[in-house]
């Protein structure tokens, strides 16, 4: 799952991040809804939210779904500043929004509730309708999103709404292991997934550099394995409850029988190696495995799943089963003479061995087995997920053969790649070959936040609002996927989120400000608009990180999908397609290219004070010649000169040099100089 496999999965997933395909999202007037419903179309008019608004539960009424109304209800008074009543009616003649709700749904939800609804508003009157509370809760997330403002005050656009999810799994793996994330964290998080319809939260809960969870049958496990940071079992209890008020499963994950250490710091008994073990402070792949051959290993994994099957009441169980080195086996007499009594060709066998016997501990226990793609295996039962981060041709020939499956390769947020890169990302692609059985196997999919790079300071900016453009791709129909109608609702909805706690937006200023010792940090936000956090890959080459490490630096704090990625993109784009040479293209570059000067100077002085600074000094520097380079290639087009012999190249090498770590960070811009260059140097025409 670390990078060295996202780097493959990349490679085989062959993506562009830019689609071509119309959005039903294309209808005028505009609606900013993300993600975009299976059936939407907006019309002229208005019903108007005052101090008359009311509203009205009517049919099936629970404590689940009044919580939820409750809950939407604070939020549209805080958008819209509007005071009206909170008392919910039962009488739905005289309510502005009337609610109505056939049933409860399951008792434990699954992959098959009902997560649809209708939303009609008219002209008097709104009204939604839904099978079960969560679908009822899916349509609140859509009602909040029509809202709209002007000079007149707060309303609803006259809508009619028919919805339900393309994939019934539709997750967010976040990982606690590596980086500690509290209770606190992991709630304001599930609210984002429920504001943007994720429904799955995958809770990656043992690693080697932590095991986070508290063990009442063996307490060992998180006295010493943990640093003293762990969930108790109540507040695990808690996050499943909160987490199921907002229609969202929890599914935990216990990594075996590699990545495993923490497992064994407190007793190795169940290790193949004695030990002692200790929790790793590094990133990586380690040697620790569980030793397959032994009946007490068993024993015991038997008697910890019973213990905690009832702190996660899904039917899914996620067992990890990736990057399992050989070490260890490889180096036990006592394996290698298991392996030849049993027939066993290899370590992959021996692997597959553990899984199906762990397979049978956890039907006992009522479970489905769900791991990554390591674990697939022709003798595995065909109720087992696979979470591939290999890509659709995995996730496809797991499919044909008769397994369920989820994808994740595309969606690994510690690539730092753009919003449109994950939103070009299908479980089921139009170019896919499965047929319609082996297509209804593929679940849907999961982003994944690993650990590594992460704290709770910036682990919003890190999430979010990346996984809500993921999140319309694992909801809205495969034909939503026009990527400049995402982002300009993806714009929206991230104002949205701060609704429910997210720190994504002000979180970043605040970092800022410990980082430069002052509040003058106008310059580094504009500096950040410029430049997008390394890769976990890049990151750990450049300057490699611990667990020890303090993640507080400039590259920490940068978000990915840097601003300037597509507005100097477009900038540019103007002034190479303008035939007429409109001197206000020209000029609005160049005022660009002289911001970047000034901001160079500004954050010199910044950094001459701040010793922390110094990478943003290195970042500066370059971006000074960045601007030189700009502003020349600028005036060779608009004066339709021809740059002397080997300026290009020059600029070009310049450019590869820039392209490359700026201490921890990366430019977004030099794609969009590189297209100015190559112009100005007579490799494209300079206007048509």
């Amino acid at each position: 799952m670390r990078t060295p496999k996202l780097l493959t999965a990349v490679l085989l997933l062959n993506i562009v991040p830019t689609v071509c395909a119309q959005s039903t999202a294309g209808a005028a007037p505009q609606h900013h809804l993300l993600p975009v419903p299976a059936s939407v179309r907006i019309e002229p008019g208005r019903l108007p939210i005052d101090k008359s608004f009311t509203v009205a539960v009517t049919q099936h009424r629970d404590a689940r779904l009044l919580r939820g109304v409750a809950r939407a209800l604070l939020r549209l008074k805080a958008r819209t500043g509007v005071e009206f009543s909170h008392e919910i009616k039962k009488d739905a003649a005289a309510a502005t929004f009337t609610i109505q709700v056939s049933g409860p749904g399951e008792a434990v939800q699954s992959i098959a509730e009902n997560e649809s609804y209708s939303l009609r508003v008219a002209a008097q009157q709104a009204t939604l309708k839904a099978a079960t509370v969560v679908g009822a809760l899916r349509g609140l997330e859509t009602f909040l999103q029509l809202v709209e403002r002007d000079a007149s005050g707060a309303f609803l656009p006259l809508a009619d709404i028919a919805d339900q999810p393309r994939f019934p799994w539709r997750g967010l793996l976040i990982d606690v292991c590596r980086h500690w994330q509290p209770v606190e964290v992991i709630k304001r998080n599930l609210d984002a997934m429920a504001a943007v319809k994720l429904n799955v939260f995958h809770w990656h809960l043992s690693a080697d550099q932590g095991f986070r969870i508290e063990s009442r049958r063996f307490p060992k496990l998180h006295e010493f394995g943990s640093d003293g940071l762990y969930y108790t079992q109540e507040q695990v209890r808690d996050v499943v409850a909160y987490a199921r008020d907002r229609g969202i499963r929890v599914v935990p994950e216990f990594d075996m029988p590699g990545h495993s250490t923490s497992w064994f710091v407190g007793d190795a008994r169940y290790a193949t190696a004695p030990g002692p073990y200790a929790i790793i402070r590094e990133f990586g792949v380690f040697d620790a495995t569980f030793d397959p051959t032994r009946e007490e290993v068993y024993r015991f994994l038997d008697k910890f799943i019973g213990e905690m099957k009832s702190l996660f009441p899904d039917a899914y169980w996620h067992i990890g089963g990736d990057e399992v080195k050989s070490k260890q086996w490889d180096s036990s007499p006592a394996i290698a003479a298991f392996k030849k009594r049993r027939g066993l060709k290899d370590n992959e066998a021996l692997q597959a061995w553990f899984n199906q016997r762990l397979s049978r501990i956890l039907q006992k226990h009522n479970k489905r087995m769900v791991g990554w793609d390591e674990i697939f295996h022709s003798d595995l039962p065909k109720d087992t997920v696979v979470q591939s981060w290999r890509g659709q041709k995995s996730l496809g020939e797991g499919a044909k053969q008769g397994f369920h499956g989820i994808l994740s390769a595309g969606y690994y947020l510690d690539a730092m790649q753009t919003s449109a890169f994950h939103y070009a990302v299908d479980p089921l692609p139009a170019s896919s070959d499965l047929d319609p059985a082996a297509a209804g196997r593929i679940l849907g999919g999961e982003v994944c936040m690993w650990g590594e790079l992460i704290t709770p300071e910036n682990i919003d900016s890190r999430i979010w609002p990346r996984s809500a453009a993921i999140a319309e791709r694992l909801w809205s129909p495969r034909s939503v996927a026009d990527v400049s109608d995402m982002y300009r609702r993806l714009g929206r909805v991230s104002l949205q989120l701060e609704e429910v706690g997210l720190r994504h937006l002000s979180g970043p200023d605040a970092m800022l400000r410990r980082l430069a010792g002052t509040s003058d940090i106008e310059p580094l936000r504009e500096l950040l608009r410029l430049v997008e956090p390394l890769s976990l890959g890049q990151r750990q080459r450049a300057r490699r990180a611990t667990q020890l490490t303090p993640l507080t630096t400039l590259g920490d704090i940068a978000s990915p999908d840097a601003p300037a990625r597509r507005d100097f993109s477009a900038l540019v784009g103007a002034f190479l397609l303008d035939s007429s040479r409109d001197p206000g293209k020209r000029q609005a570059l160049s005022r660009e290219f002289q911001r970047w000067r000034e901001l160079a100077a500004e954050i010199a002085r910044l950094a001459a004070s701040s010793p922390q600074l110094q990478d943003a000094a290195g970042v500066a520097a370059t971006l000074t010649e960045l601007a030189a380079t700009g502003e020349e290639a600028v005036s060779f087009i608009g004066e339709g000169k021809t740059p002397p012999d080997g300026w290009t190249a020059a600029k070009l090498a310049l450019l590869d040099r820039a392209a490359a770590p700026q201490g921890l960070v990366r430019f977004a811009v030099i794609p969009a100089l590189r297209e100015l260059v190559t112009s100005a140097g007579g490799s494209h025409p300079a206007a048509p």
